[in-house]
Order: C-alpha cells, then structure tokens, then sequence
C-alpha cells in the first residue's frame, strides 16, 4: 500500500508524540482542524508545522519532513541557545500592506535563559519592518522579535496587529469601547477602531526586541 507524504509525516508524529488524531495535531499547531484536512489534500507539510513540532519535542525536522536521519535533535553541546524563526511575511510601519505568508526564511540563535526572562520562546518570530510610520524607535529595515504569547494590550507598548489583509506595527491603547493604534512618527494619524471594528483585529503579539543593521 503506498501511503501520501502527508500520511507517512503523520505516521511519524503519531509514533513519536502520541498525538492520535489529526484533532489533537491541530490543536498542538494551535491551527483550525481544517487547514490540518487543508495538508491532506494538497499532500504539503508546512514548513512552520514542521520547525513547531521539532522545537515542542526534540524532534529533527529531517525526520519529521521525510523520516531521514535521527528521530530526536542530538545534543551538540549548544543547549543554552535556542533557534527562533524568522518569517518572510513583513510588518507594514506605514500605510501599505505587507508581503503575505509565514514561509520560514532561516533560524536565529537565542539564548535560552534571555528568552525565557521575556516571554515564551516557542511562541516567538522575527518579522522585517518596512516604512516609517513608528520612527525613530523602530526604522525601515528593522528586525523585530514577536512574542505571539503576549496578546493582552500594555497601554503604549508596541504590537503587531492584524486589521483585514495587512499587518501593522503599532503602540497600542485600550479605551472603553474604543481601541487605538498610534504611530511614533507625528506625520501618520492615529487610528481608532470602535464597535464591531475592534473585532476585524488580530492582535499578533507584543513586540519585545529589536535589531538594526548599521548602514
């Protein structure tokens, strides 16, 4: 019997965890049970499901992709840090929309007792800010790490938010009924949300570090 890529990567899962069903996958991905049917169809492992499962249980992502190498991640002598994703989809500091999808553009290494003293680090990306809407403290070209566990608004800290198809990078209030998203640059308006407006925004997560490239 010849068995799909996205069968046989289950396989391995369900052999190494004990995760029994594609439910009790999905709620570990924290996704909706139907992009999990969504993989099936398309016989795809996306590349964010495949680092998550590696980094919640040890497991070498070759392993978990293609069943090659060691199950579990040696130890290599590097335990104190940690590897962090870093996504192409970017953060808009303007007025633009951004370049859609969490495709994995390479890992960046962390250490371990730094993240933890600043959120959790299995919930943590690195996104690329483009325009200028939150200069000076954060520039065009930046690099910033989002801590997705971090969601409940810190007047004034600065968040990644989702309104409709983009996503922005703002400091955040919280009124009654009223939420609004202010930018550092004096130049962009603040934005008020109001109602039923509240709801069209996902908060992403709180943004807890930069990093600038000196040009």
């Amino acid at each position: 019997m010849t068995y799909s890529k996205f069968e046989l990567f289950f396989q391995r899962i369900s052999e190494a965890t004990g995760i029994s069903s594609q439910t009790k996958l999905a709620s570990t991905l924290s996704v909706n049970r139907s992009a999990i049917t969504q993989a099936k169809r398309n016989d795809s492992i996306p590349d964010r499901w495949i680092l998550l499962l590696s980094r919640i249980f040890g497991l070498n992502p070759d392993w978990i992709e293609k069943g090659i190498g060691e199950k579990l991640i040696k130890n290599d002598g590097e335990t104190e840090f940690r590897k962090i994703p870093k996504v192409k989809a970017r953060l808009s500091a303007g007025g633009g929309s951004f370049e859609v999808g969490d495709e994995i553009e390479g890992l960046y290494s962390f250490k371990k007792d730094w993240l933890r003293s600043r959120g959790n680090s299995g919930k943590m990306v690195l996104m690329d800010i483009f325009g200028n809407s939150m200069e000076p403290d954060l520039k065009d070209g930046d690099t910033v790490l989002v801590d997705q566990s971090q969601k409940d608004i810190m007047a004034g800290a600065i968040y990644a938010v989702g309104i409709d198809d983009t996503v922005m990078v703002k400091r955040l209030e919280k009124h009654p009924n009223k939420l609004v998203l202010l930018s550092d640059n004096k130049d962009y308006s603040p934005i008020y949300l109001q109602g039923n407006e509240m709801d069209t925004v996902r908060i992403i997560g709180k943004v807890i570090w930069i990093c600038r490239e000196i040009r």
